[in-house]
């Protein structure tokens, strides 16, 4: 018996998109949803595992709280603006003439033989103290060193009690700020009360004074309460203090070329209007900046937005696994810890054949 075995003719390309295009459709209709939900799942769980709904559960939060919360906005939810709105807090700082004309004196910003050394040591100390929970032996070294290196100045009156207090505000302030404007949510108040609490609590580490605010000596409510009088108060002073100054713009020189250090030569003169362009008018002004060119400022507006909606809508929540962190979580066998990444020159990193032969090292 002949049996005659015959193959299914496929289906024509016109007649399997039609059949398909509807899945596409749906699966394109409903990734911004699944993205969306995912997103804001970890906030949800977070404001499920602290408590704090009203502004008088708040006043209860302790500092080893307000340490994990803002650990999750730096690692996971916000890692690339919460560590730019650092760099750029401290870029701020120079806009004050008492500021930049002491640094100016040191001559840490006289080259880059020096400016790269101290950008870093600064980063370090940042990320020591934000990285790692406020009772552990490195945050206390890392408050210690940077109240050692502050000491002599602060007793001889070169560092005035006001421009601590402005430095510390901004680094409390600049991360909201920039989380709020140029990322895919604004921070919540269990957030913003951590960030609050986080940084007043370093505050006191440091010997701050808060008498300048005006709940400096009964205390404050809670973070949010300190937020919003050093914010006040800060306003009032860049009010008052940041001006122009010939010292300003050459502390801004120095600071800029490390900023702008990795991009390739070429790129320079496009990194530099965008720190202008992330610049408000008043910081331009003290430092003698010119305003981003009306062809840059478009298009860097446009790429912040469209990296906000992509993330927004389209990229799923970064894993755990993918956390950002400063530096080696383990020390190596003479107890050194070294940094991931790096902004300027790979100081303090560890030298492996990827760090040293890398596209970053060239």
């Amino acid at each position: 018996m002949n049996y005659t075995h015959t193959m299914a003719s496929p289906l024509p390309v016109e007649e399997m998109t039609v059949q398909i295009l509807p899945y596409v459709i749906g699966l394109l209709l409903a990734w911004p949803v699944v993205t969306t939900t995912l997103r804001y799942q970890r906030l949800r769980k977070l404001q499920k595992q602290y408590d704090y709904s009203t502004r008088e559960s708040m006043s209860k939060m302790t500092d080893e709280e307000a340490f994990q919360i803002q650990k999750q906005v730096a690692q996971l939810e916000f890692p690339f603006m919460f560590i730019k709105s650092l760099q750029f807090a401290l870029f701020r700082t120079y806009g004050i003439p008492t500021i930049s004309t002491l640094l100016a004196k040191t001559t840490q910003f006289s080259g880059p033989e020096t400016s790269l050394k101290r950008y870093t040591d600064t980063s370090v100390l940042v990320q020591e103290m934000v990285g790692n929970d406020p009772t552990s032996t490195r945050a206390y070294l890392g408050l210690a060193r940077t109240r050692y290196l502050h000491s002599g100045y602060r007793a001889s009156g070169k560092i005035l009690d006001d421009d601590m207090l402005f430095t510390l505000a901004l680094f409390a302030l600049q991360p909201i700020r920039f989380i709020d404007r140029y990322e895919w949510r604004k921070l919540s108040d269990l957030e913003r009360c951590a960030i609050g609490t986080f940084w007043k609590s370093a505050g006191d580490g440091l010997d701050i004074s808060y008498e300048q605010l005006p709940s400096g000596k009964t205390g404050f409510r809670d973070g949010i309460h300190w937020l919003e009088e050093v914010e006040a108060w800060s306003e009032q002073y860049e009010a008052k203090c940041m001006v122009p100054h010939v010292k300003n713009r050459e502390t801004a020189d120095q600071t800029t070329a490390v900023l702008v250090y990795m991009l390739p030569q070429i790129l320079h003169p496009v990194g530099l209007q965008f720190v202008s362009f992330m610049m408000d008018e008043r910081l331009r002004k003290a430092m003698y900046f010119d305003a981003p060119s009306a062809f840059f400022a478009p298009i860097f507006s446009a790429v912040l937005t469209v990296r906000k909606l992509f993330l927004r809508y389209l990229a799923p929540p970064r894993p755990y696994f993918m956390r950002f962190a400063s530096f080696t979580e383990e020390p190596d066998q003479n107890g050194r810890f070294f940094l991931k990444k790096w902004d300027a020159a790979p100081y303090y990193v560890k030298p492996t054949f990827w760090n040293r032969w890398s596209p970053t090292a060239w």
